[in-house]
């Protein structure tokens, strides 16, 4: 992937992230997937002093799947607003566009 894979646009198109890359690719990512995998420490788990990764037991509401709004991070990475409040994961762009696979025009 280009190290200097950037967005072009973003999208929320029903429930889903439809995203346009520099390279003409285009990413599609349902809500719910998005949510899912994020990447926060809250979500995703965090490793304890000997390296074990423990993660939360997390309950998801209709709320948790409904995208409200994003912001753009540095030149790296999306951090989305969910509906139930939770803002605090950062997907950097090569995850954000394996989560939804990439097609080229």
């Amino acid at each position: 992937m280009n190290p200097s894979l950037q967005t072009v646009s973003i999208q929320k198109i029903g429930a889903e992230l439809a995203i346009a890359w520099s390279d003409g690719g285009e990413t599609y990512v349902p809500t719910e997937t998005l949510r899912r995998a994020c990447p926060c420490a809250s979500c995703g788990g965090e490793p304890d002093v000997l390296g074990h990764l423990i993660r939360p037991d997390i309950t998801y509401t209709a709320e948790s799947f409904e995208l409200t709004g994003w912001e753009m991070v540095g030149g790296y990475g999306f951090q989305p607003r969910w509906g139930d409040g939770h803002r605090t994961g950062i997907y950097p762009f090569p995850f954000l566009r394996k989560l939804g696979g990439s097609f080229t025009a």
